[in-house]
C-alpha cells in the first residue's frame, strides 16, 4: 500500500510539473506580446509631424531637436545648383532606431545606407538620433537626399544612377576628399571603370566599393560641368529632355560625344583619385624592370661566396703549414747534438747569470 501511495504522489508531482511548465511557457508568450503591441502602440502615438515649407517631418520625441535641425537645412537651401526650384511636397521621416530604418526603407537597400530617397514618393528617409557615427552628417545626408528628388522632378528617369548619386554629391558638397583611400584601393586592383560600369558599382554589398564608386561618380560631374565654366549644367539640363538622350545633350551643351567626356574622365580620375593606384602601378613596372636582374645577382653572390670560401681554406692551410715549419725548425738539433730550448722548457736562470 505504502508503494502504490508512492507512485500515484509522483504521478500527481510529474503532472503538476508539467502543467506548471506550460503555463509559465504561456505567460512568458503573452507578456512578450503586450510587451511589443505596447511598445508599437506607443510609437505610433507618439509620432510628431512638423511641417515646414514644402517639407513635412515625422519624427518621434527623442528626436525632436533633430528634425528642427533637418527643417531649418531643408527651407534654407532649397535650390540645387543648375536646377530650376523645386516645387514638389516632401515628406521626410526620422527613423527612431536601426530596425524601423530597415523597416521603412525595405531589404534592396544595402547596409551600409545611411539615408534613402524615394524619388517615386517625394519621400526621404533619416536615421535618428540613436544612429551611430557611421551613419553620417545628416545634414549632409539630408542634402545628398533632396538632390535625387530635385534632379528626378527636373529630368524624371532620364539620368542614370551614375550621374544621380554623382550630382547628389556634388550639390551635398561631398566632393573633395570624399572616400579618397577607399578610391585609391579600389582602383590598385582594377581598371578606371566606364560610366556604365559604375551602376554597377552602386549595386555592390561592399561599402569599399561603393565609396569609390560615389567619389568617382562625383568626379564624373564635376569634370563635366568644368567643360563650361561660366554655366556648368545649365545647357545640359536643358536639352536632355528636349532630346531624351544623355550623349544628345553633351553633344548640344559641350560641343564633344559623351565617349570623350567619358576617356578625359577617366584620365582625369585615375591622377586625383587614383594616387596609389599610379604608384602602384609604377612600382610593378620597377619590379618588372629588376626581375631579369635577379638571376644575375644570384650568380654573382653564389660566386663570391665560393671565393671567400676557397680563401679561408687557403688561409687555413697556410696558417697549418707556417706553424708546423716553426715547430719543425724548433725542434731540429743543433751542430753539437743538443736542442734549441724552448720558452716553456726553460729552467730559471742561475744565480748570479743575467738572464
Amino acid at each position: 500500500m505504502t508503494g502504490a501511495l508512492a507512485r500515484a504522489w509522483w504521478r500527481r508531482v510529474r503532472v503538476w510539473k508539467t502543467v506548471s511548465g506550460v503555463a509559465l511557457v504561456a505567460m512568458s508568450a503573452l507578456l512578450l506580446l503586450l510587451a511589443t503591441t505596447r511598445s508599437v502602440t506607443a510609437q505610433a502615438v507618439a509620432a510628431v509631424r512638423l511641417d515646414a515649407g514644402r517639407f513635412t517631418i515625422v519624427h518621434y520625441p527623442r528626436d525632436a531637436r533633430l528634425a528642427r535641425t533637418v527643417a531649418d537645412v531643408a527651407t534654407a537651401r532649397d535650390t540645387f545648383p543648375w536646377l530650376p526650384r523645386p516645387r514638389a511636397r516632401v515628406l521626410i521621416m526620422i527613423a527612431p532606431d536601426a530596425a524601423t530604418f530597415r523597416e521603412w526603407v525595405g531589404p534592396s537597400v544595402p547596409e551600409w545606407g545611411a539615408a534613402v530617397a524615394f524619388t517615386d514618393q517625394s519621400r526621404v528617409v533619416l536615421q535618428g538620433s540613436a544612429a551611430d557615427g557611421s551613419a553620417g552628417d545628416p545634414r549632409a545626408l539630408l542634402r545628398h537626399e533632396l538632390a535625387h528628388l530635385a534632379l528626378a522632378e527636373a529630368l524624371g528617369d532620364l539620368p542614370p544612377r551614375w550621374f544621380h548619386e554623382g550630382y547628389a554629391q556634388y550639390a551635398a558638397g561631398e566632393v573633395d576628399g570624399n572616400a579618397y583611400l577607399q578610391t585609391n584601393l579600389a582602383l590598385l586592383f582594377r581598371r578606371m571603370p566606364t560610366f556604365a560600369g559604375l551602376d554597377s558599382a552602386f549595386a555592390t554589398r561592399s561599402s569599399v566599393s561603393a565609396a569609390a564608386a560615389y567619389r568617382l561618380a562625383a568626379l564624373a560631374v564635376t569634370h563635366m560641368a568644368e567643360r563650361d565654366p561660366a554655366r556648368g549644367l545649365t545647357l545640359l539640363f536643358r536639352y536632355w529632355p528636349e532630346t531624351g538622350r544623355l550623349d544628345g545633350a553633351v553633344r548640344r551643351a559641350f560641343g564633344t560625344t559623351l565617349d570623350e567626356v567619358e576617356r578625359d574622365w577617366q584620365r582625369r580620375a585615375r591622377w586625383e583619385a587614383g594616387a596609389l593606384a599610379l604608384a602602384a602601378d609604377v612600382s610593378l613596372i620597377g619590379l618588372l624592370a629588376v626581375i631579369p636582374l635577379v638571376p644575375l645577382w644570384l650568380s654573382k653572390r653564389r660566386r663570391t661566396r665560393a671565393r671567400l670560401a676557397a680563401m679561408k681554406a687557403e688561409e687555413a692551410r697556410l696558417e697549418e703549414a707556417m706553424a708546423g715549419s716553426v715547430l719543425d725548425a724548433l725542434l731540429a738539433p743543433r751542430a753539437d747534438g743538443s736542442r734549441a730550448a724552448t720558452p716553456w722548457s726553460a729552467g730559471p736562470p742561475a744565480p748570479g747569470a743575467s738572464p
